[in-house]
């Protein structure tokens, strides 16, 4: 007879991907003695030790408890498998729901998806995180997401990506930049102008493959992986930028004013949606939020919308 809980299965496998109780309290939004007494409680029941407890470095798994998180993972999706069948089944949209989104627009875009489709399927309960491309990938992966907000940048194969809407890239500049009168710009215009790069994963890449298309370098002045330091750093001097979502109103965080130019020339745009495992769309709750988004993207509700559209 079982004597544990799939809560109990959650909290564990919480703390073994984020390494301590404190940051399993964060990700499940539940009281660390609560988290830590499921742990206790599931030690106690399969008679061996799942983690180590080290002071300073907070929890390692055991080799039994690295072995116990693999199958952990599997039983709640297939507990996750079940509800799908039942919603099916009852045309319910219900239970929980994981969602990535990538960091550069994550403060733009999902507070306000989340809300809207909270709104129409109160029955599902819904954890965001805000991660770059590379950690979408791997989220997706292990099921530790179900579905994320992000660009098609290098989408594996093995991952599935439902476009929402065409984003072209432009130039970021300071008031004062020699450029900021421009109505557009060219790669060109920039390549000998110092730039602040965001330097994320695979974005810093997509940016860097404008400068290679002319057999150019550019001259990176500042790095930063933070969407926010990035405008600030424009609009301080310290050189233009390049991004394809811009920010709901013209400041840097710090209030300077900015300047947003559309880049001409042959330079792609990169394409904002949905990216899920292939067999991800079988959840009810899945594709509501797929329709959800298209809804909002078809009647312009997301927030800022009209300046991407307009680029």
């Amino acid at each position: 007879m079982l004597k544990y809980t799939l809560r109990q299965l959650e909290y564990f496998v919480a703390v073994g991907e984020a390494g301590s109780i404190a940051k399993a309290s964060e990700k499940v939004n539940v009281s660390s003695p609560s988290i830590s007494a499921a742990v206790a409680q599931l030690e106690q029941q399969f008679g061996l030790p799942l983690f180590v407890r080290q002071h300073a470095q907070g929890l390692s798994l055991t080799q039994a408890g690295r072995q116990m998180l693999v199958q952990a993972r599997v039983v709640l999706r297939e507990a996750q498998g079940l509800m799908d069948i039942a919603g099916d089944i009852s045309g319910s949209v219900r239970g929980p729901m994981t969602v990535g989104c990538l960091v550069t627009f994550a403060q733009v875009v999902l507070p306000s998806l989340r809300r809207s489709f909270e709104a129409a399927y109160p029955d599902v309960r819904m954890r965001q995180f805000e991660l770059n491309q590379a950690e979408i990938f791997s989220h997706l992966r292990r099921s530790e997401i179900d579905i994320a907000l992000t660009y098609d940048l290098d989408v594996p194969a093995d991952l599935q990506f439902v476009s929402l809407l065409k984003l072209p890239p432009f130039a970021i500049v300071s008031a004062t930049h020699p450029l900021a009168d421009h109505v557009e710009v060219s790669i060109e215009d920039l390549k000998d102008h110092p730039m602040v790069l965001l330097d994320l994963p695979f974005s810093s890449d997509y940016f860097l493959s404008f400068f290679n298309r002319i057999g150019a370098q550019p001259r990176i002045a500042e790095r930063t992986r933070d969407m926010a330091v990035m405008r600030s750093l424009v609009a301080n001097g310290y050189g233009y930028s390049i991004a394809n979502v811009r920010p709901l109103n013209d400041h840097s965080p710090d209030g300077k004013p900015l300047r947003f130019i559309p880049i001409s020339g042959p330079v792609r745009p990169m394409r904002m949606g949905l990216l899920m495992a292939q067999d991800a769309a079988r959840s009810n709750a899945v594709r509501a939020l797929i329709e959800q988004a298209q809804r909002m993207v078809a009647a312009r509700e997301l927030p800022g919308l009209e300046k991407i559209l307009r680029g």
